[in-house]
């Protein structure tokens, strides 16, 4: 046993020297396979197997011009239901995924077993696709990359030394012998059922009993024991069948039917292992019954290899089973391999076989790491990333994470083949890695995880590597002159592709010499021939196939040949058959055709060599495109935009934060910054694009730059650096995007077009016959006659409204539109005509508002409330309240017209139709048609008769009888019509063109008196067909019927007119329906005048009281009240009058009332970005405030305006339609004083009102909008204050010069070397700027003047230690080394110290004596030297202009600080004791200004502080008297105003009682 496992363990891919196949592929193997591994024992290290695995990997890894795999054609043959045809021409279908299962499972014994079988698949894909198909030409092309493969590796007559081979080994003795350890008949009956189960197999040739070898892990799935309480597998019942556990063939039945039955409990319905183990149940029932008419056979062999491999675990290749079972017991990773794995519902077997094909693809390899990573109590890592968060649960994930992934996403992305590189596989999985660690806390479980599963990541990534790179020095890719024959195919190539461009450019027509290339040179013009590209979706032409033969784009000639064929295909596609360029483009593809052919074959080609060296690049991405897209190309810029900035002295600025400072330099750094990041690792970010819009590029620009002002003082050099850095970031991208705003639509204007298009719709709407509904309410006046005292209103008045923009509100708009169809009915009979119309428009409008505000999604009104059933109960009840009044009406006018007739009599009698019919028929001969004058008239034609009057035009007349009397005399009788200037109507109706009306006239006319012939068409007929034979001006159209008597026209229905000879056909074009006004329309008619035309119609509004419970007598509440001409609400925002501030605060009105006649008013107040205390790289969203902990007790009379403030979901997605854009505020944060934070909450409050208030209508965005964040308000003002006191020290670097030049003394060599602590913030910048120390501002170089130096004996000192410190810690920060050589000057001994200064004075004195006298016109000098020493230069002048929230007035109301008490003398005004000194807060970052030398200089060991503390302490207001000297030269830049109080000095001394008590509260907090 042991030497025929070694000779099957030397031959297994897995341990051969190519490693074609790996060992996850052994996972299908099948139990024939052992005789094949034993054939090939005895074949050198290079075998069969592996040279068949190269081949395969060979044309799966081949790839077009454009990196796409040809081989996906191939993948899985066509479905029967989807191609049943493919069937009937394929007899033997066969697919690359069958082929892999072959393969691993080693079912080829030779190479050209897999021969015919890829010849096999590549003659059905030529037999089924046509010639011209990418599918052919892909099975053309893989066909000769899989030949040129095996003419490397393959030699004749392996093959045939391989079967031979075979042959011996199969009567090797010892394989044959069997040791049988039981004798017994049932033990073979129960081996021969396990065997049965065990190599069962699926017609797709997958072992159904995989998953069932070996339980699952109890590390991963530790959920799986605790839902089977008794786990059994088939080893397992091997085992049992060894020892003779089993004494009836029932009992393995129950153990198997136990398997079956947890597989099943464990595992969904459905899924694959679900499925599998009703096989093996069904398989082992009839295996059984078999077996009861059978003699058994022996297979005790294999059962001892079950129970052998279960023991020894070695991977011995036996046969199917063994190898199933060894896979199982030594990859327990992944779950396909641990018995476990559940396949989605309706996934095919053809699709679970393909996801063994990704075992061995790099790419799944890493995100299987990723995927399965456990810790080790057995979790998964991956578990939170496998879903993204509910958007229900985590709304504001998706407002942070711009790019939301999880593994559940990149499994579809794998599973569709869009990673192509393993590098894409990891910026998506690096992607999801920091968007979680963006979302969440540092110190969260979930953060951890993420930070953990990413170095699990590169850790197998690298592993990853190193098997590409140990598996391309493989025997079979190795050749010694691989180099030269490369570099000669290369030039072969080329010269080819040039020889075939030339053939083409060089051609010329026979007779006239024409180059035929001229016009496939370039593309056409997109001006000239702007629809050529939208035809042609690939345009390609000759001057790019060049550049792409230069620059060495095409892999094959035969990329350069498909885009020749493009060319040509695209040139006939566009133009017409037999076209020049038609003709031009046949010639040049049969020239390039015939050249092609005269050159011969082509060569090798460079792709076809090594499958392994291709193995070996598929892991590695590939080479970049020179083209970037717009967002990198954006990316780009700002990158560099912020990089590449220097200052006025060339200085750039960029340098400090290209990369983080060590942990070793600086620990304190990643203690007090949370998210460290740098220049660097933007740019990796870039390269890996994790940014997927250029605000995330932005956000991290912004919290480098925030990083670096929170670490660095503030009057720091790189504070400055990061606030300029910070501006050009956002100067950048406000170029970019060229001053567009991307802020949300004007409301405005979407509520006036969604209020034209409802009225446009209304008045337009028309019946069948194209009759707007509108024209009959034209004649209702404007003037109510109830109700005369109302404004005009008619829908004239609405158009004009409409026209002019004046509806801010659908409900005003509805009111109006409802209350003209209203006085429409209440004016006229319910049986009327506009009645009708009047609620037809009205549904029509309800119809037509619902699907405009889809019913409430776009815009949210009350008008909605208003529905059809409301409409419907209204009309009811008016024909409730009008139709009784109406049969009245009609008794009397019918009691009033009886009278008439009886008064009229006889005379009208005789001239009716019935008296006419009366007479005797035998005097008159009726016919149907009649001659006269050569002209032939029918009953039911229509003519013009002469009319009554002179100067009228001719009646028209139907004929509906035609009779010749005793004297010959010829007559007519029928119905008149009249035209509307013959009708009474109002002077506003209108009609249509060329309309007439059916009267109620009747009377007989000779036919002498007929002019000619017309027709008049019914409604329904005229627009759509026109007779035959007419003239146009003789076609009129009738859709009404006129009653002279009442003097109302009223529709017809039915066209009851006699039948007409009159031939109608189709009009080419149908008429437009227009309709023209009638002739008694004056153009000046009737107008109402508008007094606030300019305005808008507002909604009508009540004061609204309410009861509030424990009100103060005389105060009345109200939910709504007008003051000073505005509506104003309970929730509603307000700007107030705020003194001394830029922007008015807002206030919202949480309770309204009425107090003595004053109107009040109490709630929170919004504060502006410029009110809060931030760092100056903060950004804010455009229009964004703060709730403060402020809440008031305001009057009316402060509010200056109405506004809104928005939750940030509510800003993002809708507007009310009454406010303004730029009173629209966003609020998401409150504002903590005492904190000085910024915390995001909730929501604001929302409030519900009674039925009497007006609520504001709501206009929803169709798509949400994007705010952008702008710079902090102090941004600017803050880079402006450094540049003015770094400036000084610029300026102080060149007085240090001059000094040097000036001094000779021996004691001056050291002061080159002299730096101050500030200037060293530039040590590791590129350039180095000399030697500085604060100067006074107002003096410069270029009025001749140099200013005194403040030399001191600290100055002296520091210039010379800090050299002697810099030399020993090369690689000490500035801040390190001030900290040195502070400790140094405090521990140097008092006569040292008195040196030190003695030397500075003598500097001091010798530049006075060389300086000409001039007039100290600086005001910080004069400060300094009228005693104010220590404050100028104090970093409080700093801090307290970054901290607007301690001085900002209006917090309260006057006085804004109660309690004020009475000041004395302020100590500050002594010239010896300066009042404030401002140590820094850590000496690691210390501030060298002037006040921090003096206070180095005055420290010693006998005290604790430099200035009189007592003294200061006791120092009162009330004791201090100021001149106007002294008073110009208090720090007034300190504050922006002096806000409430009476003089800057009352706010200076309130400001530093403010500071003291401050300090002396955290003294006591932290006892200090």
């Amino acid at each position: 046993m042991s030497a025929s496992s070694k000779r099957r363990r030397a031959t297994s891919p897995s341990s051969s020297v190519s490693g074609g196949g790996d060992l996850d592929d052994a996972a299908s193997s099948t139990p024939g396979s052992g005789r094949k591994r034993r054939r090939i024992s005895s074949v050198a290290p290079v075998d069969t197997i592996a040279v068949c695995h190269e081949l395969f990997n060979a044309v799966r890894d081949h790839k077009d011009d454009q990196g796409r795999q040809l081989c996906e054609f191939f993948l899985r043959v066509p479905k029967r239901r989807n191609q049943p045809d493919y069937y009937e021409m394929v007899s033997q279908p066969i697919d690359m995924t069958k082929i892999q299962y072959k393969l691993k499972s080693e079912d080829y014994q030779d190479v050209e077993h897999l021969t015919a079988d890829f010849q096999l698949m590549f003659r059905n894909a030529k037999s089924f696709y046509k010639s011209d198909s990418e599918e052919y030409r892909a099975a053309c092309k893989l066909w000769e990359v899989y030949l040129q493969t095996r003419t490397e590796f393959v030699q004749p007559g392996d093959g045939d030394e391989d079967d031979e081979d075979g042959d011996d080994m199969m009567d090797t003795p010892g394989m044959s012998t069997e040791d049988e350890t039981s004798s017994g008949s049932l033990k073979e009956v129960l081996e021969q059922l396990l065997e049965v189960i065990v190599s069962h197999t699926d017609p797709s040739g997958r072992l159904v009993s995989e998953l069932f070898q070996k339980l699952p892990s109890k590390v991963h799935y530790p959920d799986y024991y605790a839902v089977i309480k008794e786990p059994i597998d088939l080893r397992a019942i091997a085992q049992r069948i060894q020892i003779g556990y089993y004494k009836s063939v029932n009992a393995m039945a129950k153990d198997i039917d136990l398997m079956a039955k947890n597989a099943k409990t464990y595992n969904e319905p459905g899924s694959q292992v679900f499925k599998d183990a009703n096989t093996i149940k069904k398989v082992f029932i009839q295996r059984k019954t078999e077996l009861e008419h059978a003699e058994p056979t022996k297979s005790s062999l294999r059962i001892r290899y079950l129970l052998q491999n279960r023991k020894s675990g070695q991977g011995d290749r036996l046969s199917g089973v063994n190898v199933a079972l060894q896979y199982g017991s030594e990859s327990e990773d992944d779950p396909v391999l641990s018995g476990s794995v559940c396949y989605d519902e309706g996934e095919s077997e053809a699709e679970s076989q393909s996801s063994s094909m990704e075992m061995s693809n790099p790419i799944f390899q890493l995100y299987e790491a990723v995927r399965g990573a456990r810790n080790n109590q057995g979790q998964l890592f991956s578990e939170p990333f496998q879903q993204l968060p509910s958007r229900r649960e985590y709304p504001d994930y998706y407002q942070q994470i711009k790019q939301p992934t999880a593994l559940h996403q990149i499994r579809a992305k794998m599973k569709n083949g869009e990673y192509e590189t393993m590098e894409q596989m990891e910026s998506d999985l690096n992607l999801m890695f920091e968007n979680a660690k963006r979302y969440n806390m540092p110190n969260s479980s979930i953060y951890k995880r993420a930070f953990r599963l990413q170095q699990i990541m590169q850790a197998k990534k690298r592993e990853l590597l190193r098997r590409d790179d140990d598996d391309g020095d493989s025997i079979l890719s190795s050749d010694a002159g691989s180099i030269k024959r490369k570099s000669h195919k290369k030039n072969v190539k080329k010269n080819r592709m040039k020889a075939l461009y030339a053939a083409v450019t060089e051609a010329r027509e026979a007779g006239t010499n024409r180059r035929l290339c001229d016009l496939f040179m370039v593309k056409p013009s997109k001006k000239d021939y702007p629809d050529y590209y939208k035809v042609i979706l690939e345009p390609m032409d000759l001057k790019t196939i060049e550049h792409n033969i230069r620059s060495e784009r095409y892999a094959t000639e035969e990329a350069l040949m498909e885009d020749m064929r493009l060319m040509f295909r695209n040139a006939r596609h566009y133009n017409e058959e037999g076209s020049q360029v038609y003709n031009d483009a046949d010639i040049l593809e049969k020239i390039l055709k015939d050249k092609r052919k005269e050159l011969g074959p082509p060569p090798e080609e460079d792709d076809v060599g090594s499958p392994k060296l291709k193995l070996r690049k598929s892991g590695v991405s590939p080479k970049k495109s020179k083209y970037l897209t717009p967002l990198q190309q954006r990316l780009n810029e700002l990158y560099d935009a912020v990089r590449n900035f220097t200052d006025r002295r060339g200085r750039r600025l960029s340098t400090i934060f290209l990369r983080l400072p060590s942990r070793a330099e600086l620990p304190d750094y990643y203690a007090t910054i949370k998210r460290p990041i740098d220049m660097e690792r933007l740019r990796s970010h870039m390269a890996t694009g994790r940014y997927q819009d250029v605000e995330a590029l932005v956000e991290d620009f912004a919290l480098m730059f925030n990083n670096a002002c929170i670490y660095n003082e503030p009057e720091s050099l790189i504070y400055r650096d990061a606030l300029v850095l910070h501006r050009v970031l956002l100067e950048t991208r406000k170029l970019q995007e060229g001053g567009e705003d991307s802020g949300a639509p004007a409301v405005g204007p979407l509520v006036r077009e969604l209020t034209r298009n409802l009225f446009v719709s209304m008045l337009g709407h028309q019946d069948e016959e194209g009759r707007c509904y509108s024209d009959s309410l034209a004649e209702i006046p404007a003037v109510d006659p109830a109700a005369p005292e109302k404004p005009p209103l008619n829908f004239d008045v609405i158009r004009m409204n409409v026209e002019r923009g004046r509806y801010r509100r659908l409900d005003v708009f509805q009111e109006q539109v409802f209350e003209v169809l209203e006085k429409a009915r209440r004016l006229h009979r319910t049986d009327s005509e506009i009645f009708d119309d009047s609620v037809e428009l009205q549904q029509f409008f309800i119809k037509i508002r619902d699907e405009l505000c889809k019913n409430g999604e776009i815009l949210l009104s009350t008008a909605l409330n208003y529905t059809l059933k409301h409409l419907h109960n209204d009309v009811e009840q008016e024909k409730r309240e009008k139709i009784p009044k109406e049969i009245e009406e009609d008794k009397e006018k019918k009691e009033d017209d009886e009278e008439e007739e009886n008064k009229g009599g006889a005379k009208a009698e005789d001239l009716s139709g019935d008296a006419f019919q009366s007479e005797s028929e035998s005097e008159r001969v009726y016919s149907q048609d009649c001659s006269f004058e050569n002209r032939t008239y029918h009953v039911g034609d229509f003519v013009y008769v002469e009319p009554s009057e002179p100067n009228l035009k001719p009646h028209i007349v139907c004929i509906e009888r035609l009779w010749e009397d005793e004297a010959g005399g010829k007559w007519l009788y029928g119905c008149w019509f009249y035209r509307p200037s013959e009708t009474f109507h109002l002077a506003t109706r209108k009609f249509l063109e060329k309309e007439v009306f059916k009267s109620d006239y009747y009377n007989k006319v000779s036919i002498s008196k007929v002019l000619g012939k017309c027709v008049v068409m019914f409604v329904k007929d005229y627009f759509k067909l026109q007779p035959e034979g007419y003239r146009a001006e003789d076609v009129y159209v009738c859709e009404s019927r006129y009653a002279a008597r009442n003097k109302s026209f009223k529709k017809i229905k039915i066209w009851a007119m006699p039948v007409s000879s009159v031939k109608l056909a189709l009009r080419e074009v149908p008429l437009p329906v227009v309709r023209v006004a009638s002739m008694f329309a004056k153009p000046d008619q009737e107008t109402f005048s508008f007094t606030d035309s300019g305005s808008f119609v507002d909604k009508e509004r009540e004061d609204v009281p309410m009861e509030m419970s424990g009100a103060e007598p005389g105060c009345q509440y109200y939910e709504q009240l007008r003051y000073s001409n505005m509506w104003v609400k309970v929730g509603d925002c307000v700007y107030i009058q705020s003194h001394g501030l830029s922007k008015p605060r807002v206030a919202r009105i949480e309770k309204l009332w009425v107090q003595n006649g004053t109107t009040f008013f109490f709630g929170p107040i919004f504060i502006h970005p410029e009110e809060t205390e931030h760092e100056p790289t903060k950004m804010f969203y455009k229009r964004e405030v703060f709730l403060s902990n402020l809440e008031e007790t305001l009057p009316m009379t402060c509010v200056i305006g109405k506004c809104m403030v928005s939750s940030f979901k509510d800003f993002l997605s809708c507007r009310p339609t009454e406010v303004s854009e730029e009173d629209n505020l966003l609020c998401e944060s409150r504002y903590i004083e005492t904190e000085k934070q910024m915390k995001k909450f909730k929501g604001l409050k929302r409030f519900s009102y009674s039925s009497k208030v007006v609520e504001d209508e709501i206009y929803y965005f169709r798509k949400l909008i994007v705010p952008q964040k702008e710079a902090s308000p102090f941004l600017d003002k803050k880079i402006d204050e450094l540049e003015v006191k770094l400036a000084d020290m610029e300026d102080a670097d060149d007085d240090m010069e001059d000094m040097d030049e000036e001094e000779d003394a021996p004691a001056t060599p050291s002061m080159p070397q002299m730096q101050t602590p500030l200037t060293s913030d530039m040590d590791i910048m590129p350039y180095t700027p000399s030697q500085s120390t604060p100067k006074v501002k107002g003096l410069s170089k270029k009025e001749g003047a140099k200013r005194k130096i403040n030399m001191s004996g600290y100055i002296l000192f520091s210039s010379e230690m800090r050299a002697v410190i810099k030399a020993r810690h090369p690689d000490f920060s500035f801040g390190e080394l001030s900290r040195l050589v502070g400790t140094e000057w405090r521990n140097l001994e008092a006569s040292k110290k008195a040196e030190y200064e003695e030397r500075a004075a003598k500097i001091v004195d010798q530049q006075e004596r060389d300086r000409p006298p001039q007039k100290q016109v600086s005001p910080r000098a004069g400060m300094m030297g009228a005693g104010m020493n220590g404050m100028a230069g104090s970093p409080a002048s700093g801090n307290f202009m970054q901290q607007p929230g301690m001085y900002s007035p209006g917090q309260h109301a006057p006085p804004p600080y109660p309690g004020q008490g009475q000041l004395g003398q302020p100590s500050h005004l002594q010239p010896t004791t300066p009042m404030f000194v401002a140590p820094p807060p850590k000496t690691q970052r210390v501030l060298h200004s002037e006040a921090y030398l003096k206070y180095i200089e005055g420290l010693n060991s006998e005290s604790s502080s430099v200035s009189k503390w007592d003294q200061t302490l006791k120092a009162q207001r009330r004791d201090a008297h100021l001149t106007k000297e002294q008073e110009s030269r208090l720090p007034a830049h300190w504050l922006k105003s002096k806000g409430a109080h009476t003089t800057m000095a009352d706010a200076l001394w309130r400001l530093r009682d403010l500071m003291l008590r401050d300090s002396l509260n955290m003294c006591q907090a932290y006892n200090l």
